[in-house]
């Protein structure tokens, strides 16, 4: 089965050990997907986009994961290493040369991060290792998902897991079995996609058939999908943007002499959410899973995406689903 898929490069940001990441690597191993693991060694949450520089990371193979997570790689290729970095980190080493150094030929369809355990909603983009590494492996070229468990209780944790089987499955069979701009070695393509800004036109070519060209984003790594899957959901999904949510109260200070200590606690935050019109958050409310089409590059980057056509993929959706992920 494994000459029929592509091969799919894994990381997250909690860890290589973490239960998410275990339960979503045995779950593809399982579904008959190559992996490549290339991971944090530790947990390094809400890193967002860090990276080491000039500072030497050792890497390690982990075969004995091999035993203790019951894979097979003489069934389906599986090769699992953790580097002493960040999500963003495992990443470009992977990416930019790595993976040529470390299984020579192995060339990704794609890349997922997580599961990650604790949403990644809203102003979470900014601040998550999860959505991080997917937007640094977007960066060069390559079509990324990032995954997150909506609870910081694992339980529940499998709802997640399925999820992002799914988007997998679907996103697998719309994109090429290599990922072809990998090193995006052409440097700017002349997509028809990316924003005009700032002249105040639209490319009119994406008007002409707005569902490839989103499938082109992604394919060449400038769109990125976002998964939130709360341990209440009922099967269904939504096609999102990111919502409006606030976390509040989450600032502790314990007095205990003359200086003050600040605690800042993610779990000990109200959160505040503001619906608004196909949020990611208002999506989890309602216990659909979050589907959100992200783009990778900053607004103001030659390579952003255009609004229209970010608009149209939140508009065209088939049972919930971006449209452009189903062929024709």
């Amino acid at each position: 089965m494994a000459g029929q898929r592509g091969w799919l490069l894994l990381t997250n940001d909690d860890g290589i050990e973490a239960i998410g990441f275990s339960m979503l690597v045995k779950a593809l191993h399982a579904a008959g997907y190559p992996l490549v693991v290339m991971a944090p060694s530790g947990n390094h949450s809400a890193t967002g986009m860090r990276i080491n520089l000039m500072k030497p990371m050792p890497l390690r193979s982990r075969d004995d994961l091999l035993t203790t997570w019951s894979l097979d790689q003489h069934q389906t290729p599986v090769h699992l290493f953790e580097l002493d970095g960040t999500p963003c980190d495992t990443m470009i080493v992977a990416l930019d040369g790595g993976l040529d150094h470390l299984v020579p030929g192995v060339h990704p369809q794609m890349v997922v991060s997580g599961v990650n355990l604790g949403p990644n909603l809203s102003q979470d983009s900014y601040h998550s290792g999860t959505m991080g590494a997917a937007r640094e492996a977007g960066l060069y070229g390559v079509p990324a998902v990032a995954s997150s468990f909506t609870s910081f209780d694992p339980e529940g944790m499998e709802k997640a897991v399925e999820a992002t089987l799914e988007v997998v499955e679907r996103a697998a069979r719309v994109l090429p079995l290599r990922a072809g701009n990998l090193g995006r070695p052409n440097g700017q393509l002349d997509t028809g996609y990316f924003s005009a800004w700032p002249k105040p036109e639209t490319d009119d070519r994406w008007l002409e058939n707005p569902e490839s060209a989103l499938l082109e984003a992604f394919s060449n790594g400038d769109l990125m999908l976002n998964i939130n899957a709360p341990g209440t959901w009922d099967g269904t999904w939504a096609t999102t943007r990111l919502g409006v949510r606030w976390y509040r109260n989450a600032v502790r200070f314990d007095v205990e002499d003359s200086t003050a200590t600040a605690t800042f606690t993610i779990g000990a935050a109200s959160v505040d959410h503001s619906p608004v019109l196909a949020g990611d958050c208002d999506a989890v409310e309602e216990n659909k899973a979050s589907l959100s089409c992200l783009a990778v590059w900053p607004q103001s980057h030659p390579f952003a995406l255009d609004e229209d056509l970010l608009a149209h993929g939140l508009e065209s959706t088939v049972d919930g689903w971006a449209r452009w992920l189903f062929r024709d």
